[in-house]
């Protein structure tokens, strides 16, 4: 983890109430998909953690709805201005847990953390296909950068506005894959860890004090008994998760 003074390079909005983000500064705490930043923002007690969605030896960016007062001042950031950051946090996903052909499932915005390990595993020639769940054809982001990426991209919105309609557990193969990724609101990551053919990874999500497994707030039940979402996590392998 290291701790830094980040200048806002873009903020703007790219889907409904979803904004991209993207900061220059030091990226070397960054090694995997998955791990994520916590942004210190004015006039609040604690900082906004966020999924680090692609970087490199320049800066990162990052996704993130505006749902609470935190991120609405985010959202007012200027590029030149100047935000204070933890970078590198958590334990991200094992793109070398993949043997040959992976699945990757989001939803919303579950479609950020994931991005730099497909970009991983598509760079280390393993086969991707990626699924990407929205409510409707306003809240879809990404999708055209995954296909440039190289992987097979399925949109599914629940009111077919974009992509197929339904949820993304009816787009997924009944076979074709040795190992699965998921991020997204934990009802639908419940459901693909139950569908999946194999062994996989979760992204697990709670509210967080410090980020950095000092205060132990983001405690959650495994079958390795409790661990910190923030430290030990976020990304949890599918036997351990209690649901």
């Amino acid at each position: 983890m290291t701790r830094g003074q980040y200048v806002i390079k873009e903020n703007v909005l790219v889907a409904d109430r979803t904004w991209k983000l993207t900061l220059a500064g030091d990226t070397s705490a960054l090694r995997r998909g998955g791990q994520f930043v916590n942004i210190a923002i004015d006039g609040f007690f604690l900082r906004r953690p966020l999924a680090a969605t692609m970087w490199d030896g320049e800066g990162f960016c990052v996704f993130y709805k505006t749902v609470g007062k935190g991120t609405q001042v985010l959202s007012t950031k200027q590029p030149g201005e100047i935000l204070d950051a933890l970078v590198g946090l958590g334990n991200g996903y094992d793109a070398s847990a993949c043997r040959e052909s992976a699945l990757v499932v989001c939803g919303s915005l579950g479609a950020s953390p994931t991005f730099t390990l497909v970009r991983d595993l598509v760079a280390s020639g393993k086969k991707v296909e990626v699924i990407l769940g929205f409510t409707g054809a306003a809240d879809v982001i990404l999708e055209k950068e995954y296909e440039a990426l190289g992987a097979k991209v399925t949109v599914m919105t629940e009111d077919g506005s974009r992509g197929r309609k339904g949820l993304v557990t009816d787009a997924m193969p009944e076979g074709g894959y040795d190992f699965f990724y998921t991020c997204g609101p934990l009802p639908m990551m419940k459901a693909v860890c139950q569908k999946a053919i194999c062994d996989g990874e979760a992204s697990l999500e709670e509210r967080m004090g410090c980020g950095c497994g000092i205060c132990y707030g983001c405690t959650c039940h495994t079958n390795k008994g409790p661990r910190r979402v923030c430290a030990d996590g976020p990304v949890f392998k599918k036997e351990d998760i209690v649901w």
